[in-house]
This record gives structure tokens, sequence and C-alpha cells, in this order.
């Protein structure tokens, strides 16, 4: 109250009117292009090993690796697998620099018999390798590299059904891999973990008949937090929505012991990914209306914030500061109002306050991943029609 007496008098003293100007809306600012690196056909995620950009998929149904530096010049190249059809579809690298690659594989002649067709498995609308063997991927492989492009081990985990790996984490003490594995009804998530020399441990099935898993995080005391969508009971978790985003907690023992979910009437809700740091990015779908949903969680699967953005497909985070996904509609705290769908990349500060925005150029028509790199800083990548595309931040 005596802030705005002062500013009366002071109107008063120098008889000019004052105005109290509404906050300044913040600009959105160019991402620089860095390099394209295949068809969207091919190239399933891209992640960064110190100075090298690291490219992961697969060509001619084969899953393969390669790396590139910052010009797009190729430092190597190297196939996983020489099966008759295989996926790399999932990537992390660790504290050491090393590339850990998910994926899936045929099945060793002997190991399992062959069982019923499986639903065909596809989470993010992806594009498999065109192969009358496909519905014989039912190992879960994983492959270790150096970041000179040196294969340290292939692991597989045979299993009864088809499956496709959509997110790997890893640490010091080894890798957790999930994904949607199908069986004759529907799909079900899955959860594997593997120690620090690749070899696995009993797989853990998520739901039973539409579930997914679609991210991970690796906790410090062996627990597991896991992130997707359901359209069944989890837990004892009815549905409330059409499908509802999840967020798992699931204990060193690989128990179920917390299922949160996120909900809208009528409507499907999922989320495609979450950081370290339980900063969760998904979709919210009802009737006609796609939007973002940008969540941060706590520790004990609180929203501490969230917000919510005209869009369209997936959304992806990094860290506990960047979120990017294809904007459709405006966005209030922005000078941005797209007359096409468009990538942006949000930065929030600590208490989730929009403090910066950049956006890719029209065209894209997915974003494949965000991603942090001491070295190369924030990058972008998204696929149009005919590429997939690497973007990262102009030097403020």
């Amino acid at each position: 109250m005596k802030r705005l007496l002062s500013f009366a008098v002071i109107a008063s003293l120098f008889l000019t009117p004052i105005a109290h100007a509404a906050p300044k809306k913040i600009s959105v600012k160019p991402l620089q292009l860095l390099t394209t690196v295949g068809s969207p056909e091919e190239v399933s995620g891209v992640v960064a090993s110190g100075k090298s950009v690291i490219i992961f998929g697969s060509k001619a149904s084969k899953a393969y690796v390669r790396a590139i530096d910052v010009t797009g010049k190729e430092l190597w190249n190297l196939s996983l697998d020489q099966s008759a059809a295989s996926i790399a579809t999932a990537a992390a690298v660790d504290a050491a620099g090393d590339i850990w690659i998910a994926g899936a594989t045929p099945l060793a002649l002997g190991l399992i018999p062959p069982t019923p067709a499986a639903t065909p498995v596809n989470p993010d609308n992806a594009v498999a390798p065109p192969s009358s063997s496909i519905g014989n991927l039912q190992a879960v492989t994983i492959w270790k590299l150096t970041s000179a492009g040196a294969l340290t081990f292939t692991n597989t985990l045979p299993t009864s059904s088809t499956l496709f790996p959509t997110s790997i984490s890893v640490d010091r003490n080894g890798a957790s891999i999930v994904g949607i594995i199908g069986n004759e009804k529907g799909s079900a998530g899955f959860l594997v973990n593997t120690d620090k020399a690749g070899v696995f441990g009993k797989l853990l099935q998520i739901g039973a008949v539409s579930t997914t898993a679609d991210a991970v995080v690796r906790h410090g005391d062996g627990s597991f937090t896991v992130a997707g969508s359901s359209s069944e009971t989890l837990a004892g978790k009815k549905v409330a929505g059409l499908t509802d985003g999840v967020l798992i907690k699931i204990s060193k023992a690989m128990k179920i012991t917390n299922v949160v979910r996120s909900s809208a009437v009528k409507g499907k809700r999922i989320w495609n990914s979450a950081s370290s740091t339980l900063l969760l990015g998904g979709e919210v779908v009802v009737g006609a209306k796609s939007e973002t949903a940008i969540t941060k969680f706590s520790s004990t699967f609180a929203p501490t914030w969230t917000y919510r953005f005209p869009s369209t497909g997936p959304a992806m985070t990094a860290g506990s500061t960047y979120a990017a996904f294809i904007s459709t509609g405006a966005t209030p705290q922005l000078n941005w109002n797209p007359k096409a769908p468009t990538p942006l990349l949000l930065t929030f500060d600590a208490k989730g306050a929009i403090i910066a925005a950049d956006s890719g150029p029209i065209g894209q028509k997915e974003v494949l991943g965000a991603l942090v790199s001491k070295e190369l800083g924030v990058l972008v990548v998204t696929s149009s029609a005919e590429s997939v595309s690497i973007f990262t931040l102009i030097p403020r």
C-alpha cells in the first residue's frame, strides 16, 4: 500500500500519469543447426560422448552405431549385430564416456520354443526395419562400446515375446532397460537390469495388456523410477482416463512399491521422458486437443510445478532445466504464436519459471531427444519427413 501511495505522490508532482507495465514476454531465439545425421527410418536417437555425437539405429535391418564430430565428419561406424534383423532403440553414456546401447535381436536357435505371434509393439510410431524376421525380435540385447568405437561386450536376455526397448539408464553399478513386450492380448511394460559387466538379471513385467514403459531413472539407493502409460489397473490403482500417464517406483528387490497416475477425463496421457531429477515430459490428448505436459516431481512423486502447452507428439526433458516439444500454439510467457508446428525448447529456473526459449525451423515433425553435454552444450534432436537433425543453442 505504501508503495502505491509513493507512486501516486510522484505522479502528482510531475503531472504525468504512470501506468503499471505488464510482465515483459520472453523473446524466442532460433536454434542453430549443428548437422543432419540420416533419415528417420534409420536413426533411433543421438547421445553425446565427449566432443563426439553418437548416432544409433537400424539400417538395412541391422543395428548400428556411429560417431561424428560437430562438423558432421564421421569418426567411426560399427555394425552391432549380424543377425537377419536387429534393432538399436535406446542409448546412454556413462561417466567414463562409454556408450551403452539397448535393442532387440532374434533368439539364438534352440533357446526358447516359438510362441504364437505377439501383438506388434510400436510405442512412439517408430519405424521398424522392413524384415520378415522382425517378429522374432525376442531377445533384449545390450552393447557397450568405448568412446573410440571399440565393442566391449554384447549380452542378450531371451524372452518368449516380441519386445521393443524404449529407454536405458546407466550408472557406475550397471544399466536399466525399459520397454514394451507383446503378448497375445496386447502389450505390457518391462524393466530389466544388468550389472556393470552387462549380465542381465530377471525381467520384471509391468501390467498385462495395455501398459508401456517409456523412461527409467536409477536411484542411488538401488530403486528405480519407471514412467510411461497404462490403460489397466496397476498395483491396485485403477484407470481414471482412457489412458493414464504412470509414474512407478520399483524397489531394489524389483517390487512395485508405488504408482502415481496422471489422468485426463475422457483423454489419453503418456509420460514420454523422465530426467534424473524427475523432470517429466509427456502428451495429453483429449478429443482433437493435444498438449504437452511438463511436470517436476519430488522424490516422493509429489508435483512441485507443472505446465501445459499446445503441441503435438512427444515431449523430451533434460536435467531439471530443459524441455523440448513441437509447439502448435501461443504460450503466455513467450512472444510466440507459431503459424505451423515448430520445435520449441524451454529453459526453466529452479522454481519452474520459464527463463528462456529457443525454436527450430518449421517442417520438423517430432522431437526425438534433448540432452545436455558438458563439451557440446544443449542439443535438441528432431526429425522431418526426410531427415534427422541436431540443433544447439546460439551463444547468448
